[in-house]
């Protein structure tokens, strides 16, 4: 547009020329003209500047906005991931509550029981899983570590071990909950959080990006407590993975 306008305006100079307009009102009038001209071609260029500027903030803002949008994904599929592994369990725990045939518990020896806990300890512990079910998963972690310091030996320790490895994952801190569920694989062998903590340093591992380790460990659980719920849980992840 600035091309052509300056165009005409040569073409009108020449024009004025030739027939041999030499007086200066007509010559005043081209120099107008030209002023004018220039004043446009001024506008046109501030208003090409303010439209560049425009559309830069544009295209800017829509990066951000894909951006957000990215994580929000993100964070959705991993919340849709730990709502399935939760279902995953609790439903091969009710195919096996089904299938299994009724009869009477055996009622366990006075020599096998655990020791009763003693209300502190229950106290303590109960209010740190309060915490937890509350997705206060911070708080809980706190309660529980002070928990296990305060009451070492109670029989609740595999389970505060647990609860205090799922509030690390819950926050996504697996490198802070792997430690919770290796040390009940060590220190409580026979206890009942002793498979699935198994199967959640596992996770653990996989949330690392730690894919070969965390195969190993899911192929363990599927070779050696095959038909339990983690067994059928570790083959599910087994087969996400390709395996």
């Amino acid at each position: 547009m600035i091309n052509r306008a300056m165009l005409s305006t040569l073409t009108l100079t020449g024009a004025l020329l030739c027939v041999g307009c030499s007086s200066e009102d007509r010559l005043k009038k081209v120099e107008d003209q030209v002023t004018d001209l220039k004043v446009e071609i001024f506008k046109l260029r501030s208003q090409m500047e303010d439209g560049n500027k425009k559309a830069a903030d544009e295209r800017q803002a829509s990066e951000v906005s894909r951006a957000q949008d990215r994580r929000f994904q993100a964070d959705l599929q991993e919340t849709m991931r730990q709502l399935q592994d939760s279902t995953r369990v609790l439903n091969n725990r009710l195919g096996d509550a089904v299938a299994a045939p009724r009869r009477p518990a055996a009622r366990p020896q006075a020599a096998e029981e655990p020791p009763a806990a003693s209300s502190d300890d229950e106290k303590a512990f109960n209010s740190a899983v309060l915490d937890y079910n509350r997705g206060n998963y911070a708080l809980a972690a706190d309660g529980l570590s002070l928990f296990l310091k305060a009451h070492p030996q109670s029989p609740r320790a595999s389970d505060a071990l647990f609860y205090l490895g799922l509030s690390s994952y819950n926050q996504k801190a697996y490198d802070k909950a792997q430690p919770s569920f290796e040390r009940i694989l060590k220190e409580y062998p026979t206890s009942n959080q002793f498979l699935p903590a198994k199967l959640k340093r596992a996770q653990c591992l996989l949330k690392q990006g730690l894919k070969p380790a965390a195969i190993k460990a899911f192929k363990e659980i599927t070779d050696n407590f095959r038909g339990t719920p983690e067994a059928r849980t570790a083959k599910q992840e087994l087969d996400d993975l390709g395996f």
